[in-house]
């Protein structure tokens, strides 16, 4: 199985956004705030899934599958829009993560 991680996420995302920039306005600052916005909607809906069709159905039903992991899918794409609007690398994102997972390890 192939790896797809935050550098390949971005690189597509630049692709899509490149070719929507006249549409879209580009990457900035104010476009990250829109996407973290739409990326929260976009959570809504995957949690919509799950309150209306329940955790059985994502685990058992492909059609209900298929629906929640393109939800989710969209959070990650507004999410990595974000990124890429503040300027943030994988390599950021990466040594945040692991600081954030250090911590919380030793929390309780």
């Amino acid at each position: 199985m192939s790896q797809f991680g935050f550098h390949d996420m971005q690189a597509i995302q630049k692709e899509l956004q490149e070719k929507y920039q006249a549409k879209w306005g580009g990457l900035n600052p104010r476009k990250g705030r829109d996407s973290l916005l739409w990326m929260m909607i976009e959570a809504g809906e995957a949690a919509d899934v799950i309150k209306k069709l329940g955790d059985q159905s994502i685990l058992e039903n492909p059609e209900t599958r298929r629906h929640f992991i393109e939800e989710m899918c969209d959070v990650m794409m507004y999410f990595n829009d974000t990124l890429l609007c503040y300027a943030i690398t994988p390599e950021e994102v990466e040594e945040a993560y692991k600081e954030k997972h250090k911590r919380n390890m030793s929390r309780w």
